[in-house]
């Protein structure tokens, strides 16, 4: 397992790669879907565009600077969404790894332009008393990337209207853990919806897990 501060080797780019098939294997994606990218000092390395992951080798990833300007470096064109990703990596220096599919639930959600209540505890391991929904925009726009960020500004996830969901993560690891966890939740709260009427967790009730989880989940060293 790769530590933080990761460098840009060829190591932490078959990390990335392992992560994309991580993601399939659990169920939280569909063929090339998704994307992920780590931050690599003062640059992002992330997944290149429309290629499956069972092909993906570490010299075909892009990299892009996060100081400064400066456009893609790499064999290949990155992600149409690493502007979003860069955008969460600049906007959260304890974030080392953005992780984003088209997990069923949350995209069912996301298409109903749905956020995530306090309907589990487990919801405080994304920051606070909701998932919150970011507004629709073209997929690899500005705008899109604006609105995940402002979605994000207090949250380690969100879900992206008509889209998907992504999370931030301190390690790889931890990233993909989290997007598997807010994969679980909103199947159980659309489950919950079937069966009656979900009870939601008071403020106060989700402000005492708040501080119980902030070490919880998989260990980042």
């Amino acid at each position: 397992m790769l530590k933080p501060p990761y460098r840009d080797t060829s190591d932490l780019r078959q990390a990335i790669i392992d992560t994309c098939l991580d993601m399939n294997r659990r169920g939280i994606n569909q063929g090339t879907s998704g994307n992920v990218s780590a931050r690599a000092g003062d640059r992002m390395v992330i997944t290149p565009s429309g290629v499956p992951y069972d092909r993906m080798t570490p010299d075909m990833l892009a990299s892009l600077p996060l100081v400064g300007d400066g456009g893609p470096e790499g064999p290949l064109p990155p992600s149409t969404e690493w502007q979003f990703h860069l955008a969460l990596l600049k906007a959260k220096p304890d974030m080392n790894a953005v992780v984003h599919a088209h997990p069923v639930h949350c995209t069912a959600l996301a298409i109903n332009r749905m956020e995530i209540p306090a309907c589990h505890y487990m919801i405080a391991l994304f920051g606070g008393n909701t998932v919150p929904l970011a507004g629709y925009s073209l997929f690899g726009s500005e705008v899109l990337a604006d609105e995940v960020v402002a979605a994000m500004k207090e949250r380690s996830g969100c879900l992206m209207a008509n889209h998907g969901a992504v999370v931030t993560g301190e390690t790889l690891e931890k990233g993909l853990w989290r997007l598997e966890e807010l994969e679980v939740l909103a199947r159980a709260y659309i489950l919950s919806r079937t069966v009656g009427k979900p009870h939601i967790l008071s403020d106060a009730e989700i402000g005492e897990v708040l501080g119980a989880v902030k070490n919880y989940g998989l260990k980042t060293g």
